[in-house]
């Protein structure tokens, strides 16, 4: 799991099957650090930064569940790989996917568990997320950090 590639605050996509488009709103500005031509939106800061009451003031007011930055990265994985329970909790609560793989294969239970985030492994297993998802799966990431515990 390469830390780069989650913390990456490129273009944010809309989830869903158009996954490919820019989200196309008010909210997305240029920024100078992302590459050229990409959009920043910082609402997936929400997630990136934990904040429980931004996320969900988004959500209810339409923000997709499943938003992704230029990385394929969701919210929920956002949230998960940075170690915030109350936000992973909210957005698994409206329905985020926990299976849904960022652009390089990566799960948000694999991102938890290469994180040693317990907590979060143990949110996304409740929701349902599945353990072989992804490459590598969140059992070949417990397994090669010694963490089988997490997955029983």
């Amino acid at each position: 799991m390469s830390a780069d590639r989650v913390e990456d605050r490129s273009e944010a996509r809309t989830g869903g099957e158009g996954r490919g488009a820019t989200n196309g709103t008010s909210d997305a500005t240029t920024d100078e650090r992302a590459p050229a031509g990409h959009v920043v939106d910082p609402r997936t800061d929400l997630a990136r930064d934990g904040d429980v009451a931004g996320l969900v003031a988004g959500l209810d007011a339409g923000m997709p569940v499943d938003l992704t930055d230029s990385c394929g990265n969701t919210l929920l994985m956002l949230a998960a790989y940075h170690g915030h329970a109350g936000a992973v909790s909210a957005l698994i609560e409206r329905g985020a996917d926990v299976n849904r793989l960022n652009d390089r294969g990566q799960s948000p239970l694999a991102g938890a568990v290469f994180k040693g985030e317990d907590t979060i492994v143990w949110l996304l297993l409740d929701a349902g997320a599945d353990v072989n998802t992804g490459s590598p799966s969140a059992a070949a990431t417990a397994e090669l950090f010694g963490r089988g515990d997490l997955l029983r």
